[in-house]
């Protein structure tokens, strides 16, 4: 060990032979570990023909969609009457049919307006009455417990109540307004409980009102929040607005596809079935379109649309 009378210059010479590196400009830099410098300069995955790991995935969804379709006419061919359960080959053709019959159009129109205004009205309420319970600790402490037992009550259960003193349409509306409404408002309670304190209480040190705290800080971190409910609940519109044809005959898709059951016309039926699942696609794919279009903004987004 050197002791305090040796030259500055020695210790800095035994500091560079020991550590391979100096604290002086000139000295030579540490040599830098041939593992990561190859890792570094390593070229990155080229992306496939096809576009990649998005293209792939759409790719596996068609090949599974054809591989249920030709499962689905085996089966039905093999083991099932063409009376009864129609092969894929038999509803396809009798589907593009449907599709020129005005019956059809008017029956998709009165379903998707019964579902439309039942979406106004749930998500209406479900802001309002979410804001008026998550803004108050102590009101949602007190209404936490009853929301929660009311919460897993099926709306189908009121109808026999409602069909006393309403009209099968209005009962259609009602129960995808009841059924829509717990997901609006859970999911706006949420969001509130993610709002940042932080952020909170620097608006309200630099003297933000109420409604400009909420416009500010608040609505940015529910619009997530609620852009999934809205995303949710369209397919639950649907089928609660089928649902009432089916079971009160209301006028739209579930009546026609009762009355061609009652009929015994099973391919038109089948047909019918088909089309509304198109129709829920179709309206499930405008859903998440609409999300990515009005929260780009989101970090959640961008990451959906970076993975394609």
């Amino acid at each position: 060990m050197a002791g305090r009378g040796e030259p500055a210059g020695r210790r800095e010479a035994g500091r560079v032979r020991a550590t391979g590196r100096s604290d002086r400009h000139g000295a030579e830099p540490r040599r830098a570990d041939p593992a990561v410098t190859t890792a570094s300069r390593t070229p990155a995955p080229a992306r496939g023909l096809a576009g990649g790991p998005a293209a792939s995935r759409r790719l596996l969804g068609v090949v599974g969609l054809l591989f249920a379709a030709v499962a689905y006419e085996a089966v039905t061919r093999a083991f099932f009457s063409p009376l009864h359960v129609p092969p894929l080959s038999a509803v396809v053709p009798e589907a593009l049919h449907l599709l020129t019959e005005a019956r059809f159009w008017v029956a998709t129109g009165r379903t998707l307006l019964a579902a439309t205004v039942g979406l106004v009205i749930a998500v209406a309420a479900g802001i309002v009455v979410g804001f008026a319970i998550g803004s108050v600790p102590w009101l949602l402490r007190v209404t936490s417990s009853t929301l929660d037992f009311l919460r897993p009550v099926p709306s189908i259960v009121l109808i026999p109540v409602l069909v006393l003193v309403l009209d099968v349409g209005q009962i259609t509306v009602l129960l995808v307004a009841v059924s829509c409404f717990w997901i609006v408002l859970f999911q706006v309670l949420y969001g509130l409980r993610d709002v940042d304190q932080v952020a909170v209480d620097t608006a309200r040190s630099i003297r933000l009102g109420r409604l400009a705290r909420i416009v500010h800080v608040t609505w940015p971190t529910v619009l997530p929040y609620l852009g999934t409910a809205l995303r949710l609940i369209v397919s639950v519109a649907l089928a609660l607005a089928i649902t009432g044809g089916l079971v009160m005959g209301a006028a739209g898709l579930g009546e026609l596809i009762w009355s061609s059951q009652e009929s015994g016309e099973f391919t038109g039926m089948y047909a019918l079935v088909l089309l509304t699942g198109g129709v829920g696609i179709t309206l499930d794919l405008a859903a998440r379109l609409a999300e990515r279009r009005l929260l780009h903004w989101h970090v959640a987004t961008r990451r959906e649309v970076a993975a394609g």
